[in-house]
């Protein structure tokens, strides 16, 4: 059977079983979770985090995940947070980690610092540039790629380490195979997962993954779901990462800059939708961009059949 064919099949299977169920009736909640915060800039938003995490902490997600600015310019806030999220809200957290402007040695010290307080999970990044660049170069003196990042990290501890995976490719790659080259690379060098940019389309994701387990990549790829807020965000983002936004999206978004409340209900809609879609092609793992707005994942993760653990199903 040829690949069109066997797409053509699975597509078939996903919408049967999609439409089969009305809306999200029935799910078992065998889905596995797992959030990304991005530390705060003031006590403010340092509060918002942290109502975030005591909303989702009850899920038992996996792992909890704090980004890293470019050039480590959030690092010590970055370390901050996974720390205190995985010492008091007694959640595993893992903390981002970039090639950015800094050496090997300096990547290493850090590396090392969260294994002495306990982090067991990295997510390694090659990263972008830094402000003002427009174009990553390597430092001198420091990791190249993320493959070479995780490969230093294994020889400093053995971290579980999440990675990065690109549906709609990377915008630095040339092509989309090597693209696939370079993800398979890292889980050569010791990746255990890896997690895509944000998309849209569900069939976007279920190539993407059929490629890779055709080139060879057998570790697990889950599907990394932004619940975003505005279509102006939408676009920005996507602009930024080469995500494609479907024609339909901007008329939803239409007239609510001024409602806040609607477009999270827009927002939280065009999300689940797409993991319940997700969820009838066989996906079980979800990995959500918080951006430390807990609801609107919440609110998802209860559609797909999730309730919190000490209260069962």
């Amino acid at each position: 059977m040829s690949s069109s064919n066997h797409l053509a099949l699975d597509q078939m299977h996903e919408a049967r079983t999609a439409l089969d169920s009305p809306l999200f009736e029935g799910l078992a909640g065998d889905i596995e979770v797992s959030f990304e915060f991005f530390p705060p800039k003031n006590e403010k938003m340092a509060q918002t985090l942290w109502d975030s995490v005591a909303t989702l902490g009850p899920l038992g997600p996996r792992f909890v995940s704090v980004t890293y600015g470019a050039g480590g310019s959030t690092r010590e806030r970055t370390h901050e947070q996974v720390v205190r999220i995985q010492n008091e809200a007694g959640i595993p957290a893992a903390a981002h980690l970039t090639c950015v402007e800094a050496t090997r040695e300096e990547v290493d010290a850090v590396a090392r610092h969260y294994w002495e307080e306990g982090i067991r999970h990295i997510v390694a990044l090659r990263g972008d540039p830094p402000d003002g660049q427009s174009k990553y170069s390597p430092h001198p003196g420091g990791y190249a790629n993320a493959a070479e990042l995780i490969a230093g990290l294994k020889d400093v501890a053995p971290f579980e380490i999440s990675v990065a995976a690109y549906p709609e490719v990377h915008p630095d790659s040339p092509d989309a195979q090597a693209d696939l080259d370079n993800l398979k690379s890292k889980f050569e060098a010791g990746a255990s997962r890896a997690i895509t940019q944000f998309f849209f389309d569900p069939h976007c994701f279920f190539q993407f993954r059929d490629r890779a387990a055709a080139a060879g990549i057998g570790g697990e790829i889950v599907p990394g779901i932004m619940p975003v807020m505005s279509f102006a965000a939408v676009r920005r983002m996507s602009d930024m990462c080469g995500t494609a936004i479907p024609h339909w999206m901007q008329g939803l978004f239409e007239g609510l800059d001024e409602r806040p409340e609607a477009r999270q209900l827009v927002s939280a809609t065009i999300a689940a939708e797409l993991c319940r879609r997700l969820y009838a092609g066989g996906v079980r793992q979800f990995h959500f961009y918080t951006l430390n707005r807990a609801e609107l994942s919440y609110a998802i993760c209860h559609m797909l059949g999730m309730r919190p653990k000490e209260q069962g199903r």
